[in-house]
């Protein structure tokens, strides 16, 4: 389930990508509550979400792309909830192969993770960084 916010222009807000993500039972740790690898699955979901279905597109803006870094502060334990967290992400930086992506997961009340991964345009026939097109660029510029 994703939906988009739009920023305001007076606060120079980047719009961001909302991901709504359901905490399962599967992916509690012994402490009960969210491992931090599945929290770094929800971000991926988010991402794909994103990359693929953001803005209402039905068609795909993005060609292959790999996470070339990702880093993750994890700022409370997210424990079992009936209701979705939400999975927020924007872009903070755009350069010639690769875009930044930032994500905080969080609800209402509580932040309970902030990331930010480095995406890397792809060219899978010849296995090396690509440049990120014009139709890749314009998509980004509406996140930062």
């Amino acid at each position: 389930m994703t939906q988009t916010e739009a920023g305001s222009a007076a606060s120079e807000t980047p719009q961001r990508h909302v991901h709504l993500q359901q905490v399962r039972y599967a992916d509690l740790d012994p402490q009960f509550h969210v491992n931090n690898v599945r929290m770094l699955t929800y971000l991926e979901d988010a991402r794909i979400s994103f990359l693929h279905f953001g803005q209402g597109h039905t068609e795909q803006i993005f060609g292959a792309m790999v996470v070339a870094r990702q880093e993750a502060d994890y700022l409370a334990p997210l424990l079992p909830r009936t209701e979705p967290v939400r999975v927020e992400l924007w872009v903070t930086e755009v350069r010639n192969s690769s875009f930044t992506l930032a994500y905080e997961v969080l609800d209402e009340n509580t932040v309970y993770l902030r990331a930010r991964t480095v995406l890397v345009g792809f060219d899978v026939e010849q296995q090396s960084a690509r440049r990120l097109n014009a139709t890749e660029r314009a998509f980004l510029a509406d996140y930062t």
